[in-house]
């Protein structure tokens, strides 16, 4: 059976995102982002998964960065999930009996709306949901809650004392799905192709970069720089949209190629069916929960006891 290694807890959102696209595989909880790119790396896994981006809070930059620093890592796929967090706490704790919500901090800063209406409560980063819920039943105290999915307080017997508090109802994040061999790609298809690029630092070097993705009439859907570890130098993360085999993407990547330090495909795949994406309600919860359950949940030595996103 396929092993997907996904970054947190089980019960994490990652989680379901594994089962979205691989509905028999078995997932591999990882405490960190870099630690599912090594997986794959070294043949722990056969594939693995990152959140990379969610509507309200941004790019989740560990996972650009795992991928930069594991180079025999290629993208090979992606799916969304909807982000509904709920405040956990142990049985028979009450929301004004709380003191402080526990969660990772691109949950924490989904939930602004949340904290601004109780001002009592404080906000405190950990490195991942479940993994905060997980760790608040661990401890039974009823001043500590957790800010996690409906499955989570499911799989670790915690009472929803507020459910929905993210500040939009389309919260959604974006996975990407990661492998050693590339994908298959059919020629026309609605496809991807993420970039990690460096240029010199020089004046207009950037502007040059992007021209051929212009000239050539591509879509740029995502254009964010990155330290590369030496002082004030950076890498460009580029994804583009484009159809599979037209020649102006191989055009513009030529050209790119010529211009750029450096430029490293990380990979193109094929883009999900329909540009809108379901939104996770109650119902798709449970019915998650039950194809998880149903799964054997393997636990490496790596997570630790207090494991992510």
């Amino acid at each position: 059976m396929l092993r997907v290694a996904y970054q947190g807890a089980p019960g994490a959102y990652s989680e379901e995102a594994v089962v979205r696209l691989w509905p028999n595989a078995t997932p591999v909880p990882m405490r960190e982002c870099i630690d599912v790119a090594r997986a794959i790396e070294r043949g722990e896994v056969g594939a693995g998964l990152l959140a990379v981006e969610n509507t309200l809070a941004g790019s989740v930059v560990a996972s650009y960065d795992a991928l930069a620093a594991c180079e025999q890592v290629v993208a090979t796929g992606e799916t969304i999930i909807g982000i509904h967090h709920c405040v956990l706490a142990p049985p028979g704790t009450s929301l004004a009996a709380i003191r402080w919500v526990e969660s990772h901090p691109v949950a924490l800063a989904q939930c602004g709306g949340f904290f601004a209406r109780h001002p009592y409560l404080e906000p405190r980063a950990t490195y991942d949901t479940a993994g905060s819920a997980m760790e608040v039943a661990r401890a039974c105290d009823p001043r500590r809650a957790a800010l996690a999915s409906r499955i989570a307080a499911a799989h670790y017997g915690l009472e929803i004392l507020e459910a929905d508090v993210e500040d939009r109802p389309d919260n959604q994040t974006r996975f990407v799905a990661i492998s050693r061999s590339a994908a298959a790609l059919a020629d026309g298809t609605a496809a991807r192709t993420i970039l990690l690029v460096t240029v010199a630092n020089t004046p207009g070097a950037l502007h040059r970069l992007l021209g051929p993705f212009a000239e050539h009439a591509l879509n740029l859907s995502k254009l964010e720089s990155r330290p590369t570890g030496e002082p004030w130098s950076y890498r460009f993360i580029v994804e583009i949209e484009h159809a599979a085999g037209e020649p102006a993407m191989t055009q513009a990547l030529d050209a790119v190629r010529g211009i750029a330090k450096s430029c490293r495909v990380v990979g193109s795949y094929t883009l999900p069916h329909g540009a809108g994406w379901p939104q996770m309600n109650a119902n798709d919860a449970d019915r998650s929960l039950r194809d998880i359950s149903s799964l054997r949940v393997t636990t490496p030595k790596t997570l630790g006891t207090s494991p992510g996103m």
